[in-house]
């Protein structure tokens, strides 16, 4: 919590990001790079055979999509709450990133059902409620758009972003509340992964690339954001 209330002022955020940032970048490629070498390493499932690669692009994506949506969610709480320009500009600065990991789950996603299932598309629990989350990110974004107000656009669209939060666990839980065609929890499952340790090393590596890719640019977004307002700022007082 420290180090959060360290990072809401302004400047102190532009001078961690600043090196932070580049660091986070570099490592999500390296990652990267390690996790696709392990990925095309590891033989083919038994049942799944080599379509069981997708799932290193996938879940990562899925993941990143869904804790985007947590950060959009508790940044729109706090500024909100507190009225902090910061946690504006990081819900802002969010959306559109979860939004894009989120549709490259959904794309991924079609890519793998359609050998497994023979369709693009169904109209599953999981599915569903994973291109609801989407909706949610597309809806925060055109209602931020809709408002020229900037600070009332940042209230409505932060009352919808915790209004999309309900949507989170029931993404989670999907296929344990209702008969899934999609399969089971397999690497939150009870008990422990169910996924062989020759496929959750190339799994981890990915996802760690995509968390800390999102750390990356959601930290370039904000100073961005930050840069934008003050010249907008600066920009109004050269009217005057």
């Amino acid at each position: 919590m420290g180090i959060i209330t360290a990072l809401a002022n302004p400047q102190r955020f532009l001078a961690f990001s600043g090196w932070a940032a580049p660091v986070l970048g570099a490592a999500a490629v390296a990652l990267a790079l390690a996790g696709l070498w392990t990925g095309f390493a590891v033989p083919d499932d038994y049942q799944q055979g080599a379509t069981i690669r997708i799932m290193f692009i996938h879940l990562p994506a899925v993941f990143t999509g869904m804790m985007a949506y947590g950060c959009l969610a508790g940044s729109a709480f706090f500024g909100l709450v507190f009225r902090h320009n910061l946690a504006d500009a990081a819900a802002r600065a969010v959306a559109p990133l979860g939004a894009a990991f989120t549709f490259l789950g959904l794309v991924t996603g079609s890519f793998w059902g359609r050998p497994m299932w023979g369709a693009w598309w169904v109209w599953d629990a999981r599915l569903t409620s994973f291109l609801v989350l989407f909706l949610f990110y597309v809806g925060y974004m055109a209602l931020q758009a809709a408002i020229d107000d900037e600070a009332k656009a940042a209230r409505a669209a932060g009352i919808l972003a915790l209004v999309g939060a309900v949507n989170l666990p029931i993404v989670h839980y999907s296929v344990v509340w209702w008969n899934s065609l999609h399969q089971g929890e397999t690497i939150f499952a009870k008990g422990g992964p169910k996924a062989s340790v020759v496929y959750l090393w190339p799994l981890a590596l990915m996802s760690f690339s995509y968390f800390t890719a999102f750390g990356a640019l959601w930290m370039a977004r904000v100073r961005a954001e930050i840069w934008r307002r003050r010249a907008g700022a600066l920009a109004v007082q050269g009217t005057r």
